[in-house]
């Protein structure tokens, strides 16, 4: 029996696949393949929670099924008590630049800062004011106290200090401390002025030091070059307030291939660098970075990432790795197509879907499948063109069509005489078996 799947998000489902996006819910009901890719960045996840610190990048075309996986990984960090900010790069959101796109993706990453109990972002107040219940309740059960006691306050303000401790020795540690201390006794007294001028020092959002320093007494904020600082620090905060650990998200690199100035694209594949080394060594702890791009701005030794030989160095493929034989724990994770048995599952999952959705009866039969399959790739350039994105939002469309018009065959649509074509190329046993062993 089919999973049903609950209409608000079959609509999310749908409607994203449509539109060329990748679904934040639901993808469990439409996950294929992939099963290499998502067990290696699983590894990682295990790594980062026993207190180590990941570095990945996700190769794939457009439409390849990169971002699917990266939000594959998002969701079940997420169910493992994890902290995931993520973001993509556009012009005005790089890791460093000479008009502050570096924090930009600073502001970014922590505006779409997400757990398990809030997975669309601004989970910021969230975190603080549920760190803050956990130490207040620890001290009235370990000193007996109530919470209108006249000593909660020094006891939990010393509890932050205690359990921060080991922020201090960080860099602008003291000062994240500090901040932390402010937001609790805001919130104690009932000050949400106060309140909002620490989140707001959280988020970046201080353009002096001299209005950070006369609002809240802090001698440092966030800035293009510090903010990766700042996401190190969170992810020990996070830890001390309960959490797993933290998985940074980057997509769209190819933004930083697409900068016309060589000097700038170096700057922020030095931040690429320094952060790879980051977490190769040791320096951070608890922390994941998943960065997202297409072969191109990777391997182009002109522009790519490979242009700047440090990274090249450490990133290309050694001799023995080949299509046949990749290696998984590699910093690189190219992603190889869907093949034709999962690229078929695919399709029959959304049609399962998108019948319960618009309440009709599924009429399209394996054969139906394995024809819309073979029209696609039959396609010029389909052989290197194409991807299950394109695949998709055509069969969606299929459908779309279908459910308004249920009079019509899907013969009809998909054209009487290809489709006798398409037939007469697959095996019986093929179409009995469910996926299309054609050549393709």
């Amino acid at each position: 029996m089919a999973t049903v799947v609950p209409k608000r998000i079959a609509t999310t489902i749908m409607n994203s696949l449509k539109g060329g996006v990748v679904p934040r819910v639901g993808l469990e009901y439409i996950a294929v393949g992939r099963k290499p890719e998502i067990e290696a960045l699983l590894h990682d996840v295990d790594i980062i929670e026993e207190g180590g610190a990941t570095f990945r990048f996700v190769v794939g075309k457009y439409g390849s099924g990169k971002s699917f996986l990266l939000h594959t990984i998002r969701n079940y960090a997420m169910e493992k008590k994890f902290v995931v900010i993520d973001a993509d790069l556009s012009p005005e959101k790089r890791l460093i630049g000479s008009r502050g796109q570096g924090l930009a993706t600073y502001k970014e990453l922590i505006k779409n800062m997400s757990t398990k109990t809030k997975p669309d972002g601004g989970a910021l107040n969230l975190i603080l004011e549920k760190w803050i219940f956990s130490i207040q309740t620890q001290i009235i059960q370990e000193d007996q106290i109530s919470v209108e006691d006249t000593q909660m306050i020094p006891r939990v303000e010393t509890k932050i200090y205690e359990t921060i401790n080991e922020l201090s020795d960080m860099i602008y540690g003291f000062d994240f401390a500090k901040v932390i201390s402010l937001y609790w006794k805001a919130s104690k007294t009932g000050d949400d002025d106060q309140k909002a001028r620490a989140i707001k020092w959280l988020r970046g959002e201080y353009t002096t030091k001299s209005e950070a320093r006369k609002e809240l007494g802090v001698n440092a904020i966030v800035s293009d070059d510090n903010w990766y600082e700042y996401v190190k620090l969170f992810s020990m905060f996070l830890v001390k307030a309960g959490y797993k650990g933290m998985l940074i998200l980057i997509d769209e690199l190819v933004n930083i291939f697409k900068i016309p100035h060589s000097i700038t694209r170096q700057y922020n594949y030095e931040k690429i660098l320094a952060m790879y080394n980051d977490t190769l060594q040791g320096k951070a702890k608890y922390i994941g970075i998943i960065m997202g791009g297409t072969p191109q701005c990777i391997e182009d030794t002109r522009k790519g990432i490979f242009s700047y030989e440090a990274l090249k160095s450490r990133l290309e493929d050694g001799r023995f790795v080949s299509d046949d034989m990749r290696d998984l724990l590699a910093p690189i994770i190219k992603l190889k197509p869907l093949n034709n048995e999962e690229l078929f599952v695919l399709i029959e999952k959304l049609s399962e879907i998108h019948a319960n959705l618009y309440g009709y009866t599924a009429i399209i039969t394996d054969e139906d499948l394995v024809a819309f399959l073979k029209i696609e790739y039959e396609r010029v350039g389909a052989d290197t063109n194409i991807t299950p994105r394109e695949i998709i939002r055509d069969f969606i469309e299929l459908l779309n069509i279908m459910s308004q018009n249920p009079e019509k065959k899907i013969t009809e649509m998909l054209g009487s005489g290809a489709f006798e074509f398409a037939k007469n190329q697959i095996s019986d046993e093929a179409i009995h078996a469910g996926f299309a062993e054609f050549e393709l």
